[in-house]
């Protein structure tokens, strides 16, 4: 399925009403809080990357509708368990290095989004224990991945495509492995339905 909303996009309008989140991590964040907390994440999630922002500002709205939008892309294609998944990076005319760093960014947010909030012991043995366990050290070795300037271009065109298509599996593998979890939460609570998380 193709991705809704473009990298260049969101991260132009993340500009625009001064977030301090760049595109790369913000879809790396909700990916984290979707397989975390499911339909819950939205409130906060998007409090999150829109902290110190104006809410008065017209560009914020603009930035909200897109959030908007990938939130509901995001949510329905992990939900669908039907490979759809994306991670939201530069589109291949960028250089590998603009990529990578890229790259490396979503996974912070994806760390951020899955080890930030407290929910106790449950989730601290969820998090240890395998696969969960080797997926957040390979995301952190993501994280410290550069391109030298000078590189071979196929090469890393190579890495590169190889490390996002273990982020999609990984992020895929994450939201099965929290299945359970999640539905504890959202059964607690009244669900925010995705079309309405900015409403």
């Amino acid at each position: 399925m193709e991705q809704a909303i473009r990298h260049d996009e969101l991260d132009a309008a993340l500009r625009r009403c001064g977030a301090t989140w760049d595109a790369a991590q913000t879809h790396g964040l909700l990916s984290g809080r979707l397989a975390l907390a499911g339909t819950q994440s939205g409130s906060n999630w998007l409090s999150q990357v829109l902290e110190g922002t104006d809410a008065a500002d017209p560009t914020r709205s603009e930035c909200e509708a897109i959030l908007g939008t990938l939130f509901e892309t995001t949510y329905r294609q992990l939900s669908a368990r039907q490979s759809d998944f994306e991670p939201l990076l530069p589109d291949d005319g960028d250089s590998t290095v603009v990529r990578a760093a890229a790259l490396g960014r979503w996974c912070e947010g994806f760390l951020h989004g899955l080890v930030s909030s407290h929910h106790g012991d449950l989730l601290k043995e969820r998090l240890s224990a395998e696969p969960l366990a080797d997926i957040i050290k390979d995301m952190l070795q993501i994280t410290r991945v550069t391109v030298e300037d000078d590189s071979d271009d196929e090469t890393s065109e190579e890495a590169y495509t190889e490390l996002v298509e273990y982020l999609r599996v990984a992020v895929q593998l994450t939201y099965e492995e929290l299945v359970e979890f999640r539905g504890e939460l959202e059964s607690n609570e009244e669900p925010d339905a995705a079309p309405e998380v900015l409403h």
